[in-house]
């Protein structure tokens, strides 16, 4: 297994901006409010030609352990517990806290390995704080600035002297971890805030690798969780609720906003999660719509199915607005179940996969010009000033989306609504439900010109 480390310490004094330094992105929400990092995320990291695997975490608080800082807490143990050594990080400038002092005597309990960092040391004004860390018993502090990027050199040196005392770390050499045939499927959970996003991933997974509860808004930032089903990886991403641009007046939630635009434009399969017992919203049709002009294969689950009283109307409701709100993609396929108890969550990832499979599928230029010529046939495009518009021949671009490029003798005069009708024709013909298909109309050669 990689070495592992854990980036803990109290409420902004900068894990965060430490993992985005180390991971080289900027995958981790930065913001002066208290609290940002909620559920545990995990990076690949480099340092001085060593990879090993890191853990951002959220602040330490104290608070009942049903509260939601006594969940973060569970979130941070459990981070500790797959950690090989954690990175306790202070606030050089702000100086010794309690929390401090609580966070270090707890390390000092356990038989893991620890560093303690002190941060913002880019100044004067952190000199105090560096030389009271000292009584945190935890060894000569390491002081760096991870927004400005010094002192890596010595936190290097700190890091090795652990990795190579770790059997069997595979990466500690900064060797390839990933060949092209192993990515793994990017499946992201979108939706509304207390759709049962965070809840259906721990489901799936089998363990409360994300905070879940009453309160709205727990998912900050997109956290991407690694899992495996039938020999398949799978990188589950978890996003924010999504919201109307209007109720987005705070900076942290336009941040939050935008990083679930990221993750569904990363993913290759998106899963619109909605709550079986409310009608389809507005704000649910808006994620779909993300994610079909991101050019995802988009999956539709009804979650809390378990509460709904007349499925089938509810299914048939569900299915109208689909075709009559979303008609660039038909046949969009739909999954019920309950992820709090588990029913029928099984059948999800089946159709997840049927649906990256759709995604990536091409054909042969042969079979889409014998396709091209009975549609022109069923449906012959209109004259221009009285003569055709010939369309010479089709092939395919690209997959994931599907892509294809049709050739035609005035392709300013094909109108959009012929368009239309052949996208929806090829992807009946060829059976592409629930991805966007995406028809590039060029114009064709003249044989004869110069």
């Amino acid at each position: 297994m990689p070495f592992t480390v854990a980036i803990v310490g109290r409420p902004n004094v900068g894990k965060s901006t430490l993992f985005n330094r180390l991971t080289g992105r900027k995958s981790a929400l930065v913001d002066e409010t208290p609290g940002v990092t909620r559920d545990r995320r995990e990076g690949r990291a480099s340092l001085g030609g060593s990879d090993f695997t890191v853990i951002d975490t959220a602040g330490y608080e104290q608070g009942d352990p049903e509260s939601l800082h006594g969940r973060m807490w569970l979130q941070t143990k459990a981070a500790l517990g797959d950690a090989d050594c954690a990175l306790l990080l202070i606030d050089a400038r702000a100086g010794i806290t309690p929390l401090d002092e609580e966070f270090a005597q707890r390390l000092r309990m356990s038989e893991l390995r620890v560093i303690l960092v002190a941060n913002k040391c880019e100044g004067k004004a952190s000199d105090a704080g560096y030389y009271d860390a000292f009584a945190l018993g935890l060894g000569e502090p390491v002081p760096i600035s991870s927004e400005h990027g010094l002192g890596f050199a010595d936190l290097y040196d700190s890091l090795a002297e652990h990795i190579a005392h770790v059997p069997n770390n595979d990466l500690a050499v900064g060797e390839a971890s990933d060949t092209g045939d192993s990515r793994p499927l990017r499946l992201a959970i979108i939706g509304r805030p207390n759709v049962g996003k965070s809840t259906l991933i721990n489901r799936l997974v089998g363990e409360e690798r994300l905070i879940t509860g009453p309160e709205p808004g727990l998912t900050r930032d997109a956290i991407a969780v690694e899992w495996e089903i039938h020999g398949r990886r799978v990188q589950l991403i978890d996003t924010a609720g999504l919201r109307k641009k209007a109720k987005i007046t705070k900076q942290l939630e336009k941040m939050s906003a935008a990083d679930t635009r990221r993750a569904t434009a990363r993913a290759h399969v998106v899963v619109v999660v909605l709550d079986a017992t409310e009608r389809m919203a507005r704000a649910d049709l808006s994620a779909a719509n993300l994610a079909i002009e991101e050019g995802r294969a988009l999956v539709v689950a009804l979650n809390k199915w378990d509460q709904v009283t007349n499925s089938a109307e509810t299914l048939d409701g569900l299915n109208d607005r689909l075709r009559t709100s979303l008609p660039q993609v038909r046949d969009v396929p739909v999954v019920s179940f309950s992820a709090l108890n588990g029913d029928n969550v099984e059948a999800l990832m089946p159709v997840v996969l049927q649906a990256h499979g759709v995604w990536n599928t091409r054909i042969s230029t042969g079979l889409l010009n014998r396709w091209l010529a009975g549609a022109v046939e069923r449906q012959p495009p209109p004259g221009v000033q009285g003569r055709r518009n010939r369309l010479r021949y089709a092939t395919q671009a690209s997959a994931r989306p599907p892509t294809f490029v049709l050739f035609a003798s005035r392709p300013e005069a094909l109108p959009a609504a012929w368009v239309r009708f052949a996208v929806n024709d090829l992807r009946e013909a060829f059976g592409l439900p629930g991805v966007p298909i995406r028809m590039n109309v060029r114009k064709s050669r003249n044989k004869y010109a110069a």
